[in-house]
């Protein structure tokens, strides 16, 4: 490794450590069946009898308050459970929902995984209603349940007059994650122009790592221009947006799994914000999203939504609705192409016809490395000749001493006799750098991963832990991952490899090792699949450098060097020189005599 790969090298280091910080991875399905529903009663129609109506009923300042809907702001808290082949639903008869429970997934303590429980989400409507404002999710309705195929339709209605009357419906397919939302308001004259729709989520732990989770849930909206908005995920402290433009969906996006709520029309505006307690173990984060629906569309049936609560996973939130699959970090261009449509498909791919992940990512390092085969072919090559010019570069800095704008006009005139690019080194890695920055988002947030063993790792979308200490290490944590450890040890013995075939002296050799042990300290706490994928691809490192050694001779590339330099000395052949090269020379040239004028 030359002293232009080793400056590569540290460019490439840092830049991953910004993108880190500022730019930032089942069970067999159940048959299909209808969604079943039980109720509290079994009649069709759930309605109070006299004697409630008598003792329970409204008193008279009620009524003077709210009218006719006044008979129904009191009542008894009923709960209706609806099943599907994905979610278990649990409504209450105050027309909203107490309870998600996602059927095929488990917390990381192995409990039913909830996305809304009673204790942890709070659900308000918020309207005003003869001068008084009212909370339409605190009135006790009349429920219903229809089916309309293998569709069960559940309706809550508080029917004021024959032609008077309020309607939440929510429909319930057979299977999927996504939940029909309908507010019908009818012959009731409600006196703002939006209805104020509040959703409070206290946001339970599912997964090992408290503070994994923490820095990977966010609320994220999209407007109906097409702009996607999210708040700071890292940030420990209140984040607040309001948008003025409509909007078309908010989601309460963790790290493995998606509440949203989303809009067939759009929602006027919004404000969302999260704030995080961390003293309280059990709650990630605080959400709270506010959307202002616009009265019409209560009272002209287009106020229709779906919820979605259901994992982060690609393959299923893509074809949700527009923009959707955004809710899965991939990176930016050209990282998130990568992504999409390199790891992905081969990663499920594979993981039809392979039930170890450990395996998989075996094999997904060797499809990786097979394709960039020919950019590690030529840059052990660029290594090869810069090895072998490093006695006549030795020459150059002890000829010229501190004059560093000679030595490198110098050099420049050097490899361009020899008919060599100093970064031919270098070039290699940095086109390798997508991919480098793909595994970085693709491992984390990777749901095929979730609670997947492989060796000591007992999930290997979270840090594999083989030692706890007894005080945590700053940067570090308390806890010794080892596939960390065995990632760093196979990056230093790569880096000393280089450093033989290297011309760099000095601080630059060193600061080769020093990166490894700070990449230690960053990926300690991160997904061990991440560590696990980058030990493989050092282990394959070692095995491609071997076998293209076996086909390179250093005797044949130091042959083709010495005859361009004779062809250049000759005249028979002038050299091609790149724009970057020739303006490189230039500036070095600049420099020089303006050092030259200086001086004088």
């Amino acid at each position: 490794m030359d002293r232009n790969s080793a400056i590569g090298l540290t460019v490439i280091a840092v830049l991953i450590l910004l993108y880190l910080n500022f730019f930032s991875p089942t069970p067999q399905p159940e048959q299909s069946r209808p969604a079943q529903i039980t109720a509290t009663d079994s009649t069709t129609i759930k309605k109070r009898d006299a004697s409630q109506l008598t003792s329970d009923g409204p008193d008279s300042s009620l009524i003077r308050q709210y009218g006719q809907l006044s008979s129904y702001l009191t009542g008894t808290k009923e709960i209706i459970k609806v099943e599907n082949n994905d979610l278990n639903l649990t409504f209450s008869n105050t027309g909203t929902i107490e309870q998600v429970e996602l059927r095929k997934f488990r917390s990381y303590a192995q409990k039913p995984l909830l996305l809304a429980s009673a204790s942890t989400n709070q659900f308000a409507l918020k309207t005003q209603y003869e001068g008084k404002e009212i909370d339409l999710y605190r009135l006790y309705y009349q429920y219903q349940n229809e089916k309309r195929g293998d569709t069960t339709v559940l309706v809550f209605i508080a029917k004021v007059s024959e032609t008077s009357s309020l309607k939440h419906i929510y429909t319930i397919p057979p299977s999927g994650y996504e939940i029909g939302y309908q507010l019908e308001v009818s012959g009731i004259s409600l006196t703002n122009d939006q209805l104020s729709y509040q959703w409070n989520d206290h946001i339970l732990l599912q997964e090992k790592d408290i503070v994994d989770s923490r820095s990977r849930t966010t609320i994220n909206y999209f407007t109906a221009n097409g702009d996607f908005e999210d708040l700071n995920e890292a940030s420990k402290e209140l984040e607040t947006e309001a948008s003025a433009n409509p909007l078309k969906w908010v989601a309460i996006r963790q790290k493995f799994f998606i509440s949203s709520i989303i809009a067939k029309n759009s929602f006027a505006g919004g404000e969302v914000s999260t704030s995080v307690n961390e003293l309280n173990t059990e709650i990630v984060k605080d959400a709270s999203i506010k959307l202002f629906i616009p009265r019409q569309d209560a009272t002209s049936g287009k106020a229709k939504f779906n919820y979605y609560f259901g994992p982060n996973d690609y393959e299923v939130i893509k074809d949700v609705t527009p923009g959707f699959s955004r809710n899965l970090p991939l990176g930016w261009p050209p990282v998130i192409w990568v992504n999409k449509f390199l790891i992905l498909p081969i990663f499920k791919f594979l993981s039809q016809f392979i039930g170890n992940y450990g395996i998989i990512i075996i094999i997904l390092v060797l499809i990786i490395k097979l394709i960039l085969s020919p950019l590690s072919y030529k840059s052990y090559i660029g290594m090869a000749k810069m090895k072998l010019l490093k006695p006549e570069l030795d020459v150059i800095k002890d000829k010229y001493g501190d004059n560093m704008t000679q030595i490198q006009a110098e050099q420049m005139k050097l490899y361009q006799q020899v008919g060599v690019s100093p970064f031919s080194g270098c070039i290699p890695l940095l086109l390798q750098m997508p991919i480098l920055f793909a595994m970085f988002y693709f491992f984390p947030y990777s749901i095929e991963l979730r609670q997947k063993a492989f060796l000591w790792a007992d999930d290997l979308s979270t840090y594999d832990s083989i030692a706890t200490l007894p005080f945590s290490i700053p940067f570090y944590g308390s806890h010794v991952s080892l596939f960390v450890l065995l990632m760093t040890a196979s990056t230093l013995v790569s880096t000393w490899q280089n450093n033989q075939m290297s011309s760099v002296q000095g601080p630059m050799k060193s600061m080769g090792y020093l990166m490894p042990v700070i990449f230690m300290f960053v990926l300690n706490s991160f997904s061990a699949a991440l560590s696990f994928y980058y030990f493989v691809s050092n282990l394959v490192t070692f095995a491609q450098q071997a076998i293209i050694r076996r086909f390179v001779d250093d005797t044949k590339i130091k042959a083709v060097m010495d005859d361009h330099r004779k062809k250049m000395e000759s005249g028979t052949s002038t050299g091609t020189k790149s724009k970057f090269m020739s303006k490189l020379q230039q500036a070095m040239k600049a420099s020089e005599e303006a050092r030259k004028n200086a001086k004088k």
